[in-house]
């Protein structure tokens, strides 16, 4: 089969972490051809690459999409206070119309800073996050957050529904996985009943872990053993599991981790702007433990921007450990592109290789913060922005060209978001 779509002359990032300018050709749904040669491009659409940086799409390993709707509604407080007392309240009175407004904006703005994937968990309605990403080109991993302390049976059914109606579906751009919240919210017991019910399916698992010093404390005080010793117990680590945070962690637990093959989703934005800590995502990569990245939800970020995560896991753990090798640029960029797709247990998307699905951003180097362009790794981490997203591609398809939109209506979804805004504060 010829190529449909070739990008020319463009800086493309090698998986080695080389860059060399060349020339991509996509035939249907994945990369068929990188070559210095343009021959076999007649009758293809050409994108012009001239001046822009080629990479994976980005891939968000944990988010929450339809936390859009309550960005700035609840900043400046600790994790469970901002849980209690503002976030969980408001979250109970959304309806489908709510998911639906906020998945729809933060698809905007995925794609809009160059992200192709995403993982979201979060409450009932997760099928109209489902038939955003079908609509929208992009590609999500989804799971219903399962909270065990209240109705858990009703909840860990609507993600049964979830995954029969939607896992493979659109076009095989979703997969479903079952989303048990936290230990402090799910009982070993309904923990065992989501592991029983996931392994009957051949899910996977997707939970927060090991996010705060209460949870471990209050773990310890309930089951006199710390997180991962708690699930280590349930059937859950057996399944294929991504652990969202895992900040304070034991020698013990990193060895479980590393014994079961968890991998983890990063969040470093989140966890600064709620004081959780700093993970420690070095030793988690010494021990040979994949750590992508992921924004979380807009309420405690407060963005969806894979690049100022990138920057800031690159940036981070170098005050942290003092050592200014830690997480070089090349490696916090593999966070989030090749690790984040073996994080999120998707196997041919995260590098630019023939073979593996077309998931591509450009970013435009044209601009101020780009010059002089001596190292495009380099600048994309330090210096450049998520404005400079200029095409997205995913599957093949264009979500994005020129920063303008294809599959969604920008205008329509931000007026519609505000409308449903406005509707929830006043319930």
């Amino acid at each position: 089969m010829s190529a449909n779509l070739v990008i020319t002359n463009v800086h493309v990032l090698k998986p080695d972490g080389k860059v060399e300018v060349a020339n991509i050709f996509i035939t249907g749904d994945r990369i068929s051809k990188i070559s210095n040669s343009t021959a076999n491009a007649d009758n293809c659409t050409i994108i012009d690459g001239r001046g822009k940086f080629a990479v994976p799409g980005f891939i968000n390993a944990h988010t929450h999409a339809s936390m859009t709707l309550l960005r700035s509604y609840a900043d400046d407080m600790a994790l469970m206070e901002w849980l209690n007392n503002h976030i969980w309240p408001i979250e109970a009175k959304m309806n489908r119309h709510d998911i639906r407004a906020g998945a729809e904006l933060a698809a905007v703005e995925m794609i809009k800073s160059g992200t192709t994937t995403f993982m979201d968990m979060y409450g009932p309605y997760m099928e109209e996050v489902a038939q955003v990403v079908d609509k929208s080109g992009m590609r999500g991993v989804l799971c219903r957050g399962l909270i065990g302390i209240f109705n858990g049976d009703e909840k860990l059914a609507t993600n049964v529904e979830l995954f029969k109606d939607w896992n493979g579906k659109a076009g095989g751009r979703i997969k479903v996985m079952f989303g048990p919240h936290a230990v402090y919210t799910c009982p070993p017991d309904y923990l065992r009943k989501i592991a029983d019910t996931a392994g009957s399916l051949g899910a996977e698992i997707h939970m927060h872990m090991n996010e705060t010093l209460d949870e471990i404390n209050g773990c310890v005080k309930d089951y006199g053993r710390r997180p991962f010793e708690v699930v280590a117990e349930t059937g859950l680590l057996e399944l294929g599991f991504l652990a969202a945070h895992c900040v304070h962690l034991s020698d013990n637990e990193i060895e479980i981790m590393r014994a079961n093959n968890v991998r983890v989703a990063h969040n470093p934005g989140s966890n600064m702007k709620i004081s959780s800590g700093i993970s420690p995502v070095p030793k988690l990569l010494s021990k040979g433990i994949t750590v992508g990245l992921g924004t979380d939800g807009a309420a405690s970020n407060n963005n969806l921007d894979m690049l100022e995560e990138i920057r800031l896991a690159a940036l981070l753990h170098k005050v942290d450990t003092f050592n200014p090798l830690e997480i070089p640029a090349l490696e916090a960029v593999k966070m989030a592109t090749e690790y984040g797709a073996a994080a999120v247990g998707i196997s041919d998307i995260g590098r630019l290789e023939v073979g593996y699905k077309a998931d591509i951003t450009l970013f435009d180097m044209s601009g101020a913060e780009w010059q002089p362009v001596l190292n495009p790794v380099s600048l994309l981490v330090y210096s450049a922005n998520s404005a400079s997203a200029d095409t997205v591609i995913v599957d093949g398809k264009i979500l994005m060209q020129g920063r303008e939109l294809k599959t969604l209506d920008e205008e329509k979804i931000i007026a519609e978001f505000n409308s449903r805004v406005k509707k929830l504060l006043a319930k």
